[in-house]
């Protein structure tokens, strides 16, 4: 039985999050491919997950001026 706890709970916001991830990866320089990305190093993940991150802190910082 698999655990997955990466469940969609908007999915209206699917589309969006996969369009907020692709953008990440193109401006860290890792080729984020549309389906499997198993051959990602942990690194390159890293740093597309820390760069998304990074962003909606800015942005909710932005919301708080």
């Amino acid at each position: 039985m698999s655990n997955n706890s990466n469940k969609v709970l908007v999915p209206e916001a699917k589309e969006g999050l996969n369009k907020f991830k692709m953008e990440s990866a193109r401006e860290v320089g890792v080729d984020l491919k549309q389906g499997y990305n198993g051959d990602l190093t942990a690194r390159e993940a890293g740093s597309i997950g820390g760069n998304m991150v990074k962003k909606m802190v800015e942005a909710y910082e932005k919301g708080l001026e």
